[in-house]
């Protein structure tokens, strides 16, 4: 049956048809917009949930071959790392059916395969989320709210009218007795300095109009995670010699350090 002809009722038997995990696994890769299996497995497939890591990746496989039959998650035609990295390497958006569960019955946009370039950045915004999930879970820090595009994104006025923020991801940590709060930029290597640069500054303009500490008490920093120190060591000279920028707004790390960096420790 077509996905447009599944009635109200087929969504609501299908919906409960779900298992809890199930559920969560394609409303966070809704979430995230796409996602590979071995981050999906790491979430939801731990290996003290099962005899060992290698019947976790079994169960992991079992179930992500049913969410996919079943048009709750697509495969995309391109994996992380290769063929030889195995089933672990596919990479997973929301199915028509999968879309039509978690927005009430409302019809999925025609699927487009990705770009290269979208796919990496996507993957890598979800590996922070990922990452940090798994701290959160060890009692590294308490995950008080986190948003991805587009619930991050900020709409404020400048000087010619309405302006948009619009970072790869938030996070609210709760570090101890402080809250850590931060606009992420996942930097890929692919954009050129000036561009970064262009970014900050919108950032500056953000904070410069009080609306973030007007709602909230204070403003996030900004942390870019990038591939390398050199990169890093490039946009943090780029910064400082930018006197329109606030240089206390702005955190460089790799994504070697991002987890070490969002908790509180040195950038």
């Amino acid at each position: 049956m077509s996905d447009q002809r599944t009635s109200s009722k087929g969504l609501r038997r299908s919906r409960q048809q779900l298992s809890t995990r199930d559920l969560e696994i394609i409303s966070r890769v809704f979430e995230l917009r796409l996602m590979s299996g071995r981050q999906i497995e790491a979430l939801y497939f731990s290996g003290e949930d099962h005899a060992s890591t290698l019947s976790a990746a079994r169960s992991c496989r079992r179930v992500l071959a049913g969410l996919t039959r079943d048009r709750l998650l697509v495969r995309l035609d391109r994996r992380v790392g290769g063929v030889r990295a195995g089933s672990a390497s596919y990479i997973y958006a929301l199915g028509p059916v999968g879309h039509r569960i978690l927005t009430s019955g409302g019809n999925r946009p025609r699927f487009r395969e990705p770009t290269t370039t979208f796919v990496d950045h996507t993957l890598a915004v979800s590996q922070v989320v990922v990452d940090v999930t798994l701290a959160s879970r060890q009692g590294a820090f308490e995950i008080l709210s986190c948003q991805s595009e587009p619930r991050c994104w900020r709409e404020f006025s400048g000087l010619g009218g309405p302006m948009f923020l619009r970072p790869d991801l938030f996070l609210a940590l709760g570090v101890g007795d402080y809250e850590q709060r931060w606009f992420i930029e996942i930097d890929r290597g692919s954009e050129h300095l000036p561009a970064l640069l262009r970014k900050c500054r919108i950032y500056d303009t953000y904070y410069r109009s009080g609306k973030e500490q007007a709602a909230h008490g204070l403003h996030p920093q900004v942390c870019w995670i990038m591939p390398d120190n050199k990169r890093v060591a490039r946009l943090q000279t780029a910064i400082a010699r930018d006197h329109r920028l606030t240089k206390e707004l702005f955190v460089t790390t790799t994504f070697d350090q991002g987890l070490s960096t969002l908790s509180g420790g040195s950038s």
